[in-house]
């Protein structure tokens, strides 16, 4: 069902640009059921650009990184109505770990659909193949961006600070939804600190319902339960440092964060300990289900994973359907550890009704994490029983 808007600034149909302050009334094509967003068309921020006002100022070199990026709050260019809406906030989010102490760490809030709520990671935003997407930064203090990893919109808008500009009060960042899968965004300032802060969450591009389900891509298959798996590793040192400077690092700056010894490891938020079950991230299913996980490495280790007892399938990486001749599912026994680099998205289906799996269910299985150093391999912080970097939970069948 579709939903007509009347709102200042408006296009009467997508793509066309009415002037600022002229009302228009329009049909805008529905969300997804999925959907987290609310109904377009939000802010207008349309308008003339100066393009001298972005970008870096003068000649940028290793030596000089940081230092000339260009701030402000630019209008959007070709500014075009969106049928689907978000604001993200900046917001301190403290975290208790398992050993008392709390880590202060930043987050993208959620004011129209999670008002005060503090998250880690960032709430999600989902949206339908075909959405024309509006993301309102509004920074707080210092500036930020964010930068929609694995979507493909204009230079202006893909929130690379370095080769556009950085948010200092607030910007709509606006892209169509191409294509399904599973992507995230995050700050793209200060990456390497912003992103190890928590500025980070889940972006899911659904397809078009089909027969009145929604798959996990077009023409893909249908799944029962859902689950997100984004799996972080936090080194406190660089969070007592970046929670002073935002710019640490940049410009020449040498802090240290050369050295990276995580004590923290978390599942979607939730903090764990080895051999200590994560219950909040157990997936509990039905016999003859499909389960879909959709896991992120969102730490900076090398993450590796192993499933107890059930054959998995990985059936997209990066936001990329495995479905053509030349790259299909990749099936992965049980017990068979994988790997996955930071950044790295798999979607992964097990289905319980499998010749594979089905002498599976009635039971218990576990789904070991380590997160491991990127040069040694070395599990972090091995034999501590505090501080150890493996985490495990569960799929019940």
């Amino acid at each position: 069902m579709t939903s007509t808007t009347k709102t200042a600034g408006a296009t009467a149909a997508i793509g066309g640009t009415l002037a600022a302050g002229e009302a228009a009334t329009q049909t805008m094509p529905p969300l997804g059921p999925n959907s987290t967003a609310v109904p377009g068309p939000g802010d207008y921020n349309g308008g003339s650009i100066d393009f001298t006002r972005t970008g870096v100022k003068g000649k940028e070199s290793f030596g000089n990184f940081g230092c000339d990026t260009f701030d402000g709050n630019p209008n959007t260019p070709d500014w075009t109505t969106a049928n689907a809406y978000f604001v993200r906030t900046v917001q301190n989010v403290d975290v208790t770990m398992p050993d008392g102490k709390k880590l202060r760490c930043w987050g993208f809030g959620d004011p129209l659909k999670a008002p005060g709520r503090e998250l880690l990671p960032s709430p999600l935003i989902r949206v339908q193949e075909g959405d024309l997407v509006h993301v309102k930064l509004q920074s707080s203090k210092g500036t930020h961006t964010i930068h929609h990893h694995g979507i493909e919109p204009t230079t202006f808008n893909d929130g690379v600070g370095h080769v556009s500009f950085e948010v200092k009060d607030d910007y709509v960042y606006q892209f169509q939804a191409r294509h399904a899968g599973t992507f995230f965004y995050h700050c793209h300032k200060n990456t390497v600190t912003h992103f190890e802060m928590g500025l980070y969450g889940l972006l899911i591009v659904d397809p078009k319902p089909e027969n009145g389900r929604v798959p996990a891509y077009a023409g893909g298959p249908f799944y029962d339960v859902e689950k997100f798996w984004v799996l972080d590793d936090m080194d406190p040192r660089w969070h007592q440092i970046t929670n002073l400077d935002h710019d640490v690092g940049l410009c020449g700056d040498d802090a240290g964060l050369n050295i990276f010894e995580p004590k923290y490891f978390l599942i979607s938020g939730t903090p764990t300990r080895p051999n200590v079950l994560v219950d909040k991230q157990k997936i509990v299913a039905k016999p003859g289900q499909k389960i879909l996980i959709r896991l992120l490495n969102a730490s900076y280790s090398v993450l590796q994973v192993m499933f107890e007892g059930l054959e998995v399938q990985v059936i997209s990486v990066d936001g990329h359907a495995l479905n053509k001749p030349w790259n299909q599912w990749l099936t992965i026994a049980p017990g068979t550890p994988f790997t996955l680099p930071t950044a790295q998205r798999y979607d992964i289906l097990i289905d319980t009704g499998s010749p594979a799996n089905q002498t599976k269910t009635g039971y218990t299985h576990k789904v070991h994490f380590e997160f491991q150093h990127w040069i040694t391999r070395k599990v972090h912080n091995a034999g501590d029983k505090m501080y150890e970097g493996r985490a495990f939970t569960t799929i019940t069948i």
